[in-house]
């Protein structure tokens, strides 16, 4: 039988990479296909780095040549990967986690904008693009990581690290986390003044073994206050991401946000802001955008503070759905929800490339009492 490159182009069309929504053809990812009477080279390069998403499209092709054209051509996949790049080594000054390159906090100034939404999505795109992602669910009275990740009733368990009793974080799609809700019960409220919490915190940074990571997320609680600085103070945190919802409320409260970091004695560079619930589109109405809570107000916001726009997430059932049980929106594949997590993920990838180029290495804030009042610098 002779074979027609048309025809293998049109089979190809029926497949995706892992973690890619449009199909090999549509994403540019088929880069060659020629034909020698019976046999197929297929020339592609895919985004995903895993192990996992080469094989499967590499079967993948195989499979739909083999139904779709010919059950009996011989097939040969060349596939490339090209991955985004990875930010340069953070030099943290006086790191007190060794392994960790890139410390991301992940924070709003208002409650119910969906902050730790973002974050759980943000780290399983990292970890889909091929990075060694932890996160650390650093709000003591709220902690909603356990559920989100579907671990709720895990518990860490001790091994030993060179000699000390170290925790091991929890692990689920590709990310290692560990939260307060791990320690606490369903129905259990925390009632601890800000040294309990900072000390349990602390216990959750330097009592565990988080490994080599390209990227430690901290999902911070709303608002800025002890939780904040005690973060800041504990760890050289390399970038912030502040959540809004365009709602003017909303973006009152970011706007202190970015204050909070852009402070000459704390100086964490802004990564960017994101606009979560950006707009609403029914099913029923694909081509419609429905803007109930404003519309570009975390954009204008970004312009206003000149700190970049790291992208816009619509209002989507399905990503509250996903969230509740305990697998993240941005794991579904070929989806409008996956593309705006990727695209909002690869933003805050190439601004950490650019802080970390342009940019001193990051340092721990100290913070001094004088007089009743908190005073904050640099160690």
């Amino acid at each position: 039988m002779k074979l027609k490159k048309a025809d293998i182009l049109r089979a190809l069309e029926k497949i995706s990479a892992p973690g890619e929504g449009q199909n090999l053809v549509e994403s540019g990812s088929v880069k060659n296909v020629q034909v020698f009477g019976d046999e197929v080279e297929v020339d592609v390069t895919i985004k995903n780095p895993s192990l996992q998403a080469r094989k499967k499209t590499e079967v993948e092709i195989l499979k739909i040549i083999h139904s779709e054209v010919y059950e009996k051509a011989k097939i040969k996949v060349n596939l490339k990967v090209d991955a985004p790049a990875k930010p340069k080594v953070n030099q943290i000054k006086g790191n007190p986690i060794p392994g960790i390159q890139n410390i991301i906090a992940v924070a709003s100034g208002k409650g119910g904008v969906g902050k730790s939404t973002v974050t759980a999505n943000l780290a399983v795109t990292l970890a889909k693009m091929g990075f060694k992602v932890g996160l650390l669910d650093t709000d003591i009275y709220g902690p909603s990581m356990p559920i989100m990740f579907d671990v709720a009733t895990e518990k860490p368990l001790s091994i030993n690290v060179e000699g000390k009793a170290k925790m091991k974080p929890i692990e689920n799609y590709g990310v290692k986390l560990l939260s307060i809700g791990f320690f606490t019960e369903p129905n259990q409220a925390v009632i601890w003044r800000g040294p309990m919490a900072a000390k349990a915190l602390n216990q959750m940074i330097f009592d565990a073994h988080w490994g080599e990571l390209d990227f430690l997320l901290l999902d911070l609680p709303p608002g800025t206050g002890d939780i904040h600085l005690s973060i800041m103070q504990s760890l050289p945190v390399t970038g912030a991401v502040v959540v809004s919802t365009p709602q003017e409320i909303a973006l009152a409260d970011a706007r202190k946000g970015v204050a909070m970091f852009q402070q000459e004695a704390i100086n964490v560079p802004v990564l960017g802001i994101v606009e979560n619930m950006a707009y609403f589109t029914p099913a029923e109405l694909p081509d419609n955008k429905y803007h109930i809570f404003g519309e570009n107000g975390a954009k204008n916001l970004s312009e206003d503070l000149n700190v970049p726009f790291l992208g816009e997430i619509p209002l989507v059932q399905s990503i509250r759905e996903a969230g509740d049980v305990g697998r993240p929106a941005a794991l579904q594949t070929a989806t409008p929800t996956e593309e705006a997590f990727e695209e909002l993920t690869k933003n805050v990838v190439q601004e950490m490339v650019r802080r970390n180029t342009d940019l001193p290495p990051t340092e721990a804030i100290k913070i001094t009492t004088m007089a009743g009042c908190s005073a904050v610098k640099k160690k």
